[in-house]
């Protein structure tokens, strides 16, 4: 028997961002938005606005995600529930001892923002399905839209992580594959991940 528990979170940690536009300005041979974007919040931060430089920054990296395709930016297997984007606790390997939850920590990128029916605010929104494989490559379980994940907010926040929990009952000691399918709910595209673990001896 398998049983899950997930519960997605958005980080709206904001310290990223300032730095973008020094990045550009050590390499004079970029260009494009986010290079006019860059030169724009310089201008911005000189004059003493902070906040429009970083409010234009912040834009720019959104339209430039919105040009990506949709990407696992981070997916590994964590010791405890994570507590913000970025704020983690990794495991020093894969081997789990019968009964012991398996918790992925996930963050993403470049998913799809639309309007929301809030006045002012954006949203996006993914799906995961997984399939639990043995090392014969026997699908031993499976389920579609094992999460559902909704994100709304006044900005397209681009630091987006959630966890995804499993809790393996009955398993065999042995090895395994764990295999998620990402979904963006407003593109209709996808992405896949594996996870490689073993059920080992207590």
């Amino acid at each position: 028997m398998i049983r899950f528990v997930r519960t997605p979170r958005a980080s709206l940690a904001r310290l990223i961002l300032p730095v973008v536009p020094l990045l550009f300005f050590t390499n004079p041979s970029l260009a494009g938005p986010l290079a006019d974007a860059a030169a724009s919040a310089e201008t911005k931060a000189q004059a003493g606005d902070a906040l429009g430089a970083y409010d234009t920054m912040r834009q720019a990296l959104a339209d430039f995600s919105s040009t990506l395709p949709l990407t696992v930016g981070k997916a590994v297997f964590v010791s405890e529930v994570p507590s913000a984007y970025g704020i983690y606790a990794e495991r020093k390997d894969t081997n789990f001892k019968p009964g012991e939850p398996l918790i992925t920590y996930l963050e993403l990128i470049g998913l799809t923002w639309k309007p929301a029916t809030d006045a002012g605010k954006q949203e996006t929104s993914f799906t995961v399905d997984f399939e639990l494989v043995n090392s014969k490559s026997e699908v031993l379980a499976s389920q579609k839209t094992f999460g559902n994940f909704n994100f709304t907010g006044f900005y397209r926040n681009q630091e987006i992580f959630t966890h995804l929990k499993l809790e393996l009952t009955g398993a065999a000691i042995g090895d395994y594959v764990l295999r998620y399918t990402v979904s963006d709910t407003n593109s209709g595209r996808s992405t896949k991940l594996e996870q490689p673990f073993a059920i080992i001896a207590p």
